[in-house]
Formats: C-alpha cells, structure tokens, sequence
C-alpha cells in the first residue's frame, strides 16, 4: 500500500510499504478521508522526535473510513462499517483515564503522533483503542469528510463546554480560520446574539462571511475600537483566541466584558508563551479564563451526533480535496493559511 511517511524535517515522502496486518484484537481500517490539521503543519516543518531516517513514521490524526478487516477476538465492529476514530489513547488505569479524561493522560499516545495514522490506504486501529471506545460507527447521511473533521471540531467542542455561551451573548472569535469559525458554529447554534470573528487576514475574513453572513467580521484596524462600539461599550461576553499570537492573549483581556469568559485555545510557539498579561484586568473584571487541549471520546461522539443531527454543518469548512501524492502540497498550502480544510481522500476507482 502507499503511505506519507515523515522522516525528518521537511522529510516527507509518500511511499510503497506492506500492507499491515492485525492480530485477533485489533482493526484494520480502510481509510476514506484524513484531514490536514496545523499539528501536520508544524511536524513538517520542524520535525518530530518519533520520526527518522530509520524509523519514518506515517502521519495523519483526523480519520475517517471503513472497516476492512475485523479480529477475531473483537465483537463490537464488524467489517464494512463506516467509522470516525478519535485519535487519542490513554493509559486506561490512571485517575484521569478512569474520569473519562484518556486524552490527559501523562502516557497518551496518538495516532499519527506517535503511532501510524491515516495518510495511507490502510491503518491498524490497536487494541488498546478498540477498547477504550475511540471507534464511532457514523451514519449513512454523514460523508467521510465531515467524519474527518470529528477530531478538530470535538477540540472546539471541549473549549466550548469551558467557557459556554448564553443566549443574548457578544462572542467575538480571533483568529478566522477553520477552527475558529468552528467556534462560531457552535457560539450561533447556542444563541449568541453577536458573533464576531477578526483576523488580519481579509481572504479569510471574505470567506467568513461567505459560510454565514450573519457573523461580523473586523480586520486589525483599530480592532479593539471598534469592537467596543460594536458591543456598545461593553465588551465581549466570551473572547476566544483561536491562534497562536501572544498579542491576541493580551487584546482579550482587555476586549472581555465584566464577568467575561475568555478562552486561550491556540497553543502559542515554543519560546512565546511567556505572555505579559495585564492581571489587574482579571482582578477588576471578575474574568474567566481557561485553556484546553485534544478532546474526550464524549466529546468526540458528541461532535459527530451535532453534525449528523444537522444542527451544525462542517461540510462548508472543506476546501479541498487531494489525492495522497499531494500531501505535501496540500500541507503547505494550509500552512500559508491558503483557503480552510484542506482534506485527503482515498476514492476507490
């Protein structure tokens, strides 16, 4: 089979390897759709310490497709089901694992990071994974390319159940891109009254309002400004940074409402996260702040039922679609922030 193998920096190549082969508790999934997330981005162009010259490692974490081959031992799936598969796998015996919380577990693993994922034609789901619950069977309405977008769409789901948004509420989003305008999706369908996204990037922003004309786009002049006399000199009721800029952690402190709830949810650059932040602004405003990371398989089943109910649409964040042979071309456009998703698929022909 053919599979995107990194072997270092800027080392990505697309290769002919065996087809694997799975033992009596284990899944052999037939991938369908991978999508490209910025943690693909940033192993290209930096490398990763589980991948080298003598021990390459296929990449891919957003995963959807159909189950080929079933293990004898396993009874939950059989072959021929359509699936979308949660990346992360906890110890399953530590506190947080037993919470529920596998995706904080101090020995998580995860496909694609340290374990082969889904840039190629085919990909073992382990035992520990079939186990813990990471495979969800979708349904016949929901195509292969919205069950790809699972992954990043339940990351925002778990932010979105950290800072919540109430009926009436100002929420104004930093950063346009997919995940952001995911947090927008999610800030509609709970009732926002305003949602207002900003970002320097005027395509971006141009794109924005083409997904949905009701959100209120800002560019970098005089942001803050005008953000105030959008919301009539109150300021936003929930901040999120959807980006990985120190600037945009600081702007929100000062652009959240009195009992404002803020969001950091872009991890920022090795080097830049030491943020000065003005703390008097939390202290006076009585301000929330959280963080948040990966996802919970609740969350991820949750994201995928929201999506399957049509109560939120992610088919439209789909830019393109891209044989394997392009990865790398598809990487680097979603690394220079060139239109939204940019999706693999596996057609058969």
């Amino acid at each position: 089979m053919q599979a995107a193998q990194l072997y270092g920096k800027e080392d990505l190549r697309v290769v002919d390897i065996p087809k694997p082969q799975i033992t009596a508790d284990e899944i052999l999934l037939k991938i369908k759709a991978s999508a490209i997330c910025g943690t693909d981005v940033r192993m290209l162009k930096n490398g990763h310490k589980n991948a080298s010259e003598s021990n390459p490692l296929t990449i891919g974490h957003e995963i959807s497709g159909e189950i080929s081959e079933v293990g004898a031992n396993v009874t939950a799936y059989k072959t021929g089901d359509r699936v979308a598969v949660a990346p992360n796998l906890g110890c399953g015996v530590c506190d947080l694992c037993v919470s529920g919380n596998t995706h904080m577990c101090s020995q998580s693993e995860a496909l694609g990071v340290t374990i082969p994922g889904a840039f190629a034609e085919f990909m073992v789901i382990p035992e520990k994974a079939v186990r813990q619950g990471n495979i969800c069977i979708i349904g016949d309405n929901t195509s292969f390319e919205e069950a790809a977008l699972a992954e990043p769409f339940s990351c925002v789901y778990n932010a979105f159940e950290l800072y919540g948004v109430n009926p009436g509420d100002s929420v104004v989003i930093i950063g346009s891109g997919p995940i952001g305008l995911m947090h927008a999706k999610l800030a509609k369908m709970a009732g926002a009254g305003k949602v207002i996204i900003n970002d320097l990037n005027p395509d971006r922003l141009a794109e924005c309002r083409a997904i949905d004309s009701s959100f209120i786009t800002m560019d970098g002049d005089n942001f803050e400004e005008n953000l105030r006399m959008e919301t009539g000199g109150k300021g936003a009721d929930v901040v999120i940074t959807a980006c990985p800029a120190p600037s945009a952690q600081q702007s929100a402190l000062r652009i959240a409402a009195v009992f404002g709830r803020i969001c950091f949810f872009g991890g920022l650059p090795h080097g830049k996260s030491e943020v000065a932040l003005d703390t008097n602004e939390i202290h006076y405003k009585q301000l929330t702040i959280t963080g948040m990371t990966r996802q919970s398989l609740a969350q991820f089943r949750k994201t995928l039922s929201l999506v399957e109910k049509n109560l939120v649409s992610v088919n439209d964040l789909i830019t393109t679609k891209s044989p394997l042979r392009d990865l790398e071309a598809a990487i680097i456009r979603s690394a220079k922030g060139e239109g939204l998703k940019n999706m693999i698929v596996f057609y058969d022909t």
